[in-house]
């Protein structure tokens, strides 16, 4: 699906094409795919760097065309993971600018909602492509707000009772944090690269650079801090599931000597032998009562010790 966004205050969406605007297409289609190759021209294998999942953020040229890949955030509806990143390119030339990403995101409806709302002006190919990274920023610091919620979810029903399920989720939320970490590092990376492809005056716009670095370092810190919570709290349930299996060992341990008593006198007594005390009136009576006796003893002992 394809939609031609021009801009005006803000990202219009128009019927066709027209030189200098915006293509934005999501989840391609093979008709898609003829206009943008048999119409615009463009490289065929950009399109094929952009369809690999695992595409790191990076910037690439062939002729006048030039390639900006980068990673933003998206929900997995069908998936153990709650959140992931998937790449989009941007892929410009004098007059064309095509973003494609083969997810369908939240992000960029928000964003052309945005430009409308704010009434933005996006004057050159620069400012899209740093005013996008911007707009994945915000996005990654709202889904590591939803993530640390669902942590603290998990810690509160870990608290009552751990069971494999919550520590499977807090796992599959580390891995989120680990995909957003790689992510917003390789926009990093990427983003300190355009200045030296854009360096002529007209597209300078250091204010709205330092803005989108600010973001991105926030988003990277906050993925740091949220990663190390985590990791923490992993690390100390884990810590209290081998104290409790030791707990429990324990106790099963002074049960069996407990009740170990008790059997041991009855095999001594259970023997085809002469016990000198079958003469003895309520002969029975009396062992089974030393038995209870010392294995009063024994549990004490054991309470003593903290074992019970």
């Amino acid at each position: 699906m394809r939609k031609y966004l021009f801009c005006e205050a803000g990202f219009v969406e128009k019927p066709h094409w027209i030189p200098n605007c915006w293509v934005n297409v999501e989840c391609p289609t093979q008709d898609d795919f003829d206009f943008l190759e048999k119409d615009l021209k463009v490289p065929e294998a950009f399109l094929h760097d952009i369809a690999d999942t695992d595409e790191r953020p990076r910037i690439d040229t062939e002729g006048n065309w030039l390639l900006t890949i980068l990673r933003i955030p998206v929900v997995e509806k069908n998936s153990n993971i709650s959140y992931t990143t998937v790449p989009i390119g941007i892929i410009t030339n004098n007059e064309i600018t095509v973003s494609v990403c083969y997810r369908s995101t939240d992000m960029i409806p928000d964003f052309i909602e945005h430009t409308r709302r704010k009434e933005i002006v996006v004057p050159n190919k620069y400012e899209f492509i740093l005013r996008l990274i911007y707009s994945s920023a915000v996005w990654y610091l709202k889904y590591l707000k939803q993530i640390y919620n669902e942590v603290s979810s998990a810690e509160k029903e870990l608290q009552r009772s751990i069971r494999n399920e919550d520590l499977l989720r807090l796992m599959n939320l580390q891995k989120c944090l680990v995909y957003f970490n790689t992510s917003i590092r390789g926009n990093e990376m990427m983003i300190s690269k355009l200045p030296k492809i854009f360096h002529e005056k007209d597209y300078q716009n250091p204010e709205l650079l330092d803005d989108v670095m600010i973001e991105l370092r926030q988003a990277h810190n906050m993925v740091n801090i949220y990663s190390d919570i985590l990791t923490g709290t992993m690390d100390a349930f884990a810590s209290i599931i081998s104290n409790n299996v030791n707990t429990i060992m324990k106790r099963m341990t002074s049960l069996s000597i407990v009740l170990m008593v008790p059997t041991l006198i009855a095999s001594f007594y259970g023997m085809n032998v002469d016990i000198h005390i079958e003469q003895i009136p309520h002969a029975f009576s009396l062992i089974v009562f030393f038995s209870i006796l010392l294995s009063a003893l024994a549990f004490i002992i054991f309470r003593k010790i903290k074992w019970f």
